[in-house]
């Protein structure tokens, strides 16, 4: 299935949280916290200035993003659960080095 969001709108996958601490202690599911943090899949054409023209987004697909603790509304898409949220809704996009993205 395909699936284009609208307007403002961005569709998130969640990237998992961390299964241990930085010491090494293991943390169990009941502790965990929902991540905050995302992979963009897909993102809406842009909002409708007063005058009728589309402002693009900032964000675009293929971006590692950080959001609000409660932002988006959860789907489930074709099994897997994912986030719709607001471009609003997301506090920054995560740049790693070059060098870094050169090795991946």
């Amino acid at each position: 299935m395909t699936f284009r969001p609208l307007h403002d709108r961005i569709l998130v996958r969640r990237i998992d949280a961390e299964e241990k601490t930085a010491g090494g202690l293991i943390i169990p599911d009941s502790a965990k916290e929902k991540p905050q943090e995302g992979e963009v899949l897909a993102v809406g054409s842009g909002l409708r200035n007063d005058k009728g023209e589309v402002t693009p987004l900032d964000v675009k697909a293929g971006d590692r993003i950080l959001f609000g603790k409660w932002s988006g509304t959860e789907i489930r898409l074709d099994g897997e659960d994912l986030l719709i949220m607001k471009e609003s809704d997301v506090l920054g996009v995560i740049e790693t080095p070059a060098t870094a993205r050169k090795a991946a």
